[in-house]
């Protein structure tokens, strides 16, 4: 950064270490899981809301090709920048509430209610992210301009896979872009490799064309796979489309791609090199929509014993033996539980029979339920207080399935959710026949939400419960809201952002009430007592949060 190399002109010690970061470059995929190295440069930025001071540090895991080179860190809520600021001994404030997350072991990086942040305490995450923006802008610091440069990018390869250069090279020198009537170039198919040189550099009959009666010579690099990985997205609307590079209709049709998933590899060169082919193709008149993507997942590593896995590292775990020994259901399982998409999973075995066991669980489940006899038609209006408790489990399950499946994409806490429904399941005691009709509503549910993860039991499962489609065809289950309804919710009371106590509350209690009701806590009480009450915070049917000095 600009500012780092200024720093180091008169800063020997700052001008070594910056030398010792650009030799020791690794790739940005690793960077997760390096060693976190800084200094401090002993200059501070200022915050643009508060105005408080905030130290700058010159780290070894920020890109200078990431945006402005410059980052804000939070350690509290990001592993990286938890784990540099834990070897530092930086300061970690708590922002964003976390249930049972100990902020002295690990970042909590689930989205979450605002907590110590001012007049933004108790927003969600999308209604904090846009009155923080609005404030910025209030505050005219709200406009920011980005500036993308792509890197030099040499297109060429001397090899054979890569399409075709549609050039011709002309007798007297110089080349010429191949007319649109002899397009396209086509790679000749019946080859021999032999690993020294390309088949069409070794080969003078393929080089030969003729332009105007004129003999001119086929260009016999081939493009870097770059150039078709940048629009492959739009080829594939139109793959049987003959009469140009893309069919309109059909690319304006399906694009844009309404979600990406890469690695994180691409984040920087593939998917700026795909905006820039698309915006190309826009101006061309090829598509309308002026972004190639709508949303973009990067997702994690996997690790092996704290390193990312690799050949050379002898750490690597052939998945085939897991699969031949438990399912590929098994293992699909602990991959999707072990982590949120986007965040490194650590590989455990352990782990990947404990998804065995829980799958083995629900089949027994299924087994016992149908040896119970035929479940009869589920009367919502005669239930106990016990059946009423477990359909509302269902459908708070379907819900938050729903949404972590479709907007959040966290796979790891659908499945969590689906967990705790089997716990319940298993909880459950049969006692009148229309505990039979709870109960199958319940586990045909749970067989349902768990198809697109474990598609091969849920569909036998499914079979199983009495249905003659396969569960990759039935309708994805809905909520019914009635059964929602409770007298009395559960709340989190936070005291200085530390979960302190879980209570009941009547459903229809207004914050005043929550708010006794949270001081009486006893476990609430002996944190507060002998402090000075800075704030309280309802986020109604969520969260108490106490601010004390």
């Amino acid at each position: 950064h600009p500012i780092s190399l200024a720093l180091a002109e008169n800063n020997a010690e700052l001008a070594a270490f910056i030398d010792e970061c650009r030799h020791s470059s690794v790739a940005e995929a690793d960077m997760a899981t390096m060693d976190k190295k800084g200094m401090a440069t002993g200059i501070n930025a200022l915050h643009p809301i508060t105005g408080e001071p905030v130290p700058v540090w010159i780290a070894n895991y920020v890109l200078m090709d990431y945006g402005t080179g410059a980052v804000m860190a939070v350690p509290a809520h990001d592993q990286r920048d938890f784990e540099f600021a834990q070897k530092y001994q930086l300061p970690i404030q708590q922002v964003i509430a976390a249930d049972d997350i100990d902020l002295s072991q690990a970042a909590a990086t689930e989205k979450g209610p605002l907590i110590n942040s001012g007049e933004f305490d108790g927003l969600n995450f999308d209604e904090a992210f846009s009155a923080i923006a609005d404030k910025l802008t209030a505050l005219g610091k709200g406009r920011v301009t980005t500036n993308y440069r792509l890197r030099d990018w040499g297109v060429s390869r001397q090899r054979y896979w890569g399409a075709p250069i549609p050039v011709f090279n002309l007798p007297d020198g110089g080349e010429i872009a191949v007319p649109a009537d002899k397009l396209p170039i086509l790679l000749p198919e019946d080859v021999e490799m032999d690993g020294v040189q390309s088949p069409i550099k070794a080969d003078p009959e393929w080089r030969k064309d003729e332009l105007n009666g004129q003999a001119v010579e086929r260009e016999t690099d081939t493009f870097d796979t770059f150039m078709e990985s940048s629009w492959y997205y739009a080829r594939f609307t139109c793959p049987d489309y003959e009469d140009g590079m893309l069919d309109p209709v059909r690319a304006n049709y399906w694009l844009p791609v309404d979600q990406y998933i890469g690695g994180i590899e691409h984040a920087i060169l593939h998917l700026l090199y795909a905006r820039f082919f698309h915006k190309l193709m826009r101006d061309e008149g090829l598509v309308h929509s002026d972004e190639p993507f709508t949303q973009l997942l990067c997702q994690g590593m996997v690790l092996k014993d704290g390193a990312k896995m690799s050949k050379s590292k002898g750490n690597t775990v052939d998945p085939q033996a897991l699969i031949e020994k438990y399912g590929a259901d098994t293992v699909r399982l602990f991959i999707m539980f072990a982590a949120p998409p986007e965040q490194s999973l650590e590989w455990s075995d352990s782990a990947v029979e404990g998804a065995n066991r829980f799958l083995r669980r629900l089949w027994k489940l299924v087994a016992n339920h149908l040896d119970a006899g035929a479940a009869p038609t589920l009367d919502t209006g005669s239930l106990t207080a016990d059946q009423q408790a477990l359909r509302r489990k269902t459908h708070e399950t379907i819900a938050k399935v729903s949404d972590d499946f479709g907007r959040r994409q966290t796979f790891n806490t659908a499945i969590a959710a689906v967990m705790e429904l089997v716990n319940e399941l298993s909880r459950f005691e049969r006692k009148t026949d229309q505990c039979l009709a709870v109960e199958r509503e319940a586990l045909e549910a749970a067989v349902a939400l768990l198809s697109p993860i474990v598609p091969h039991i849920s569909h036998e499962l499914w079979q199983q419960l009495g249905h003659s489609e396969a569960v990759i065809d039935a309708s994805w289950p809905t909520v019914d809201e009635s059964a929602l309804v409770r007298s009395s919710i559960e709340m989190v009371i936070q005291v200085n952002g530390k979960v302190r106590a879980k209570m009941e509350v009547p459903a229809d209690a207004d914050a005043d009430t929550i708010k006794a009701m949270a001081k009486g806590q006893e476990n609430v009480q002996k944190f507060i007592d002998g402090l000075t009450i800075r704030k309280e915070i309802v986020v109604p049917k969520k969260l108490v949060n106490i601010v004390a000095n």
